[in-house]
């Protein structure tokens, strides 16, 4: 350790000495940053030149960037019970259960999906913990999200949960228009209702609502150290959710906070002191840019981000957790243990149970995410599937290829689809120059012929299949 002479006077009296530190990371000398203090203001910061409003918002840049931070361990965290439960009819307690199953085993024996957190306000709520509970699981660990009251913590204590969600709004937005307070009252505030959630035993986890439209430096950092100054007081963790409300955060370097997906993570980490392993992100797709700001706050340095199933959430919706799962594989190079056939599970479960069709083209779980219906792909795929399949969808998601059959799928697409649809073994596959593809090929330019403008479905080509393998005198 390195000390500069170098002393900074604090509005407190204080005099606190920068110091250059060895950071064991990157192996590289570093400078400490300034001490940061709440920002108290008259007027709020609603950083009305990134959001008029009346405009599209706007991405600006100074260019300062920050380095890559990914922590060794990173994780997805569940919110399907509490965000995804506002945005839907509720699910019932045996459904919940139900879905909580799915996730222990789509999470694997590492516990790749660490958390779920729970609603406690009703019965039903709290009927589908305490069945959870006994399910014995380690992961996910079941948690909640409670209003910040001594009472509700008191229920949190009750049930034996160990960690609790708290709202702490944190921006200019909802601390004046909606709280109707000033900053260092609704710090003062805050740090009140966490000192009562420690007093209990109950470890508090910070959601720093609408975080991509607050002063980083004039608020949340000072609010976060203080954070920190009680968690060293009660020897108790605190986690930190920074959650882009609206949807506002981007992945871009060099882009000014507060939309820094980069910038707001390591202010946390860096400047507020918050350990990687107490940072979880929580995003929404406004904007299209969920799985991407979850991507890039593990690049950053948070270990969880928080993600719903299929991205059921308020308005556009939450980071889909399906998602984060391959996102996670393609960052770590292994799947480490996640079963991923359970996401086609859940997705037929979520259809036949709750009536919850995915959008045909959804990645991953919608009907057509890895069907093709263009004859040139069709003959690509005929060929080797690896031309035009992502990855070996057979193998993770029990989802080979598909082709859709209509006038633009050929000779190829429709012994592609025969295949397919049959599982034809290797030594009995059909191609394109097969007498039995050549008949279904001729009545589908028929029906195109006499002014069809529908795909052909399934078991209209059974139909035609059947009748033309007994012309043919074949079995498939």
């Amino acid at each position: 350790m390195y000390t500069i002479i170098q002393k900074i006077k604090l509005s407190t009296g204080d005099v606190k000495m920068r110091e250059v530190l060895m950071n064991e990371k990157t192996n590289l000398l570093q400078l400490e940053e300034h001490f940061y203090q709440l920002v108290d203001v008259d007027e709020p910061n609603t950083f009305r030149n990134l959001f008029p409003y009346s405009e599209v918002p706007k991405i600006a840049f100074n260019d300062r960037i920050v380095p890559h931070n990914m922590p060794e361990d990173i994780w997805i965290t569940d919110t399907t019970f509490r965000d995804g439960q506002q945005s839907r009819a509720p699910y019932t307690t045996e459904q919940i259960v139900t879905i909580y199953d799915y996730l222990h085993k789509l999470g694997g024996p590492k516990g790749i999906i660490r958390q779920s957190e729970f609603f406690l306000y009703s019965k039903k709520d709290r009927d589908a913990v305490y069945k959870c509970l006994e399910r014995g699981y380690k992961f996910p660990e079941v948690t909640s999200w409670i209003r910040a009251s001594k009472k509700d913590f008191e229920l949190v204590k009750d049930i034996g949960l160990k960690e609790t969600g708290i709202l702490v709004s944190c921006s200019d937005y909802h601390i004046f228009y909606k709280m109707k307070m000033t900053r260092r009252e609704v710090m003062n505030m805050y740090l009140s209702v966490i000192r009562e959630c420690l007093e209990t035993g109950i470890s508090p986890r910070c959601h720093l609502e609408d975080i991509t439209r607050s002063d980083i430096y004039g608020f949340v950092i000072p609010f976060c150290v203080e954070l920190m100054k009680l968690q060293e007081e009660y020897k108790i963790p605190i986690k930190v959710r920074a959650c882009d409300t609206m949807g506002y955060g981007v992945n871009f370097p060099g882009a000014v906070i507060p939309r820094s997906v980069p910038g707001i993570i390591y202010g946390l980490n860096t400047h507020a002191g918050v350990p990687s392993s107490q940072i979880e992100w929580h995003g929404h797709n406004d904007f299209y840019k969920a799985v991407n700001n979850s991507t890039t706050a593990w690049l950053y340095g948070a270990s969880g981000v928080n993600c719903s199933l299929f991205g059921i959430g308020e308005r556009t919706g939450n980071t889909p957790l399906e998602a984060m799962v391959f996102e996670y594989a393609q960052l770590k190079g292994t799947l480490d243990g996640m079963d991923t056939t359970v996401i086609t599970e859940l997705s037929e479960y979520f259809e036949k149970e709750l009536g919850y069709v995915q959008p045909s083209r959804t990645p991953f779980v919608g009907r057509n995410f890895n069907v093709t219906r263009a004859g040139i792909h069709a003959d690509g795929l005929l060929k080797n599937e690896e031309i035009y399949n992502i990855f070996d969808t057979g193998k993770f998601l029990n989802r080979p290829p598909l082709v859709a059959v209509s006038n633009t799928s050929g000779l190829a697409g429709i012994a592609l689809w025969i295949n397919t649809y049959y599982r034809l073994p290797d030594d009995r596959k059909v191609d394109k120059n097969s007498k039995l593809v050549t008949m279904i090929k001729e009545w589908v330019d028929e029906q195109y012929d006499e002014g069809r403008v529908t795909t052909i479905t399934d078991n209209e080509l059974v139909v035609q299949i059947t009748d033309c393998c007994k012309k043919l005198n074949i079995v498939l």
